[in-house]
């Protein structure tokens, strides 16, 4: 019988390792892979929502938008088509929460700098003060990738209403008049669909964290056949 058992150790062996194998491969294939949640309007604090959009719970999309960035190029959605992407609100002569934002987008920046799946959006939201010239000398002293990185300027109104709008993304302080002034810590996730998918503190190392996990799994959801 010992003789027997050796003769067939090395097949029971093998078949062990394949049933193994295959039973993992089912497991895999059943278990429910972890999606992002689809942000709607009546989902995010009110006080981030404009008061007509407030009961909205479906088909909320980024909104289209034309932008120059800092090189004077003009920047609009369909450059984001297809893209996972964040943004953020900023200005460059901001001394509290911004240098810490720009320093994390920097971090988002290195770790895909790599994958052109992934692009950062930054607008700024003293487009009185950010001239192109003024965006492009920021840009070069925080080693912002062109191919990666827009930081933008544009039509105050017109951004104010996209961080409001679109973006769900600040208090209501004023409708981008000349004294009116929005500030937010917020980085926010948008997939290919232009669908916000997330949103987190951009001055928070764990947050920062959160997202680069967040960033991997909207790739995996859209890497799916």
């Amino acid at each position: 019988m010992g003789a027997n058992f050796k003769k067939y150790q090395s097949f029971i062996v093998l078949f062990l390792i394949i049933s193994g194998g295959i039973l993992a491969l089912f497991y895999s294939a059943l278990k429910p892979q972890k999606r992002l949640p689809i942000y709607q309007p009546s989902m995010v604090n009110f006080e981030l929502v404009d008061s007509t959009l407030q009961h909205v719970k479906k088909f909320h999309k980024i909104a289209p938008f034309s932008m120059t960035n800092q090189n004077g190029e003009t920047v609009t959605e369909k450059d984001y088509d297809g893209k996972i992407y964040i943004a953020d609100f900023f200005f460059t002569t901001c001394p509290t929460i911004c240098p810490k934002m720009t320093a994390n987008m920097g971090v988002l920046q290195s770790e895909f700098i790599k994958d052109p799946q992934i692009k950062l959006l930054s607008f700024s939201v003293t487009p009185q003060v950010d001239s192109v010239a003024q965006l492009k000398s920021y840009a070069v002293e925080k080693g912002v990738d062109d191919s990666k990185w827009n930081l933008v300027t544009g039509n105050k109104n017109e951004i104010y209403t996209l961080a409001r709008k679109s973006y769900l993304a600040v208090k209501d302080d004023g409708e981008g008049g000349p004294y009116d002034m929005i500030h937010t810590e917020n980085f926010i996730l948008v997939d290919p669909e232009k669908r916000i998918r997330g949103f987190y503190d951009g001055t928070d190392w764990e947050a920062m964290q959160t997202l680069l996990g967040d960033i991997r799994i909207l790739k995996k959801e859209y890497s799916s056949p």
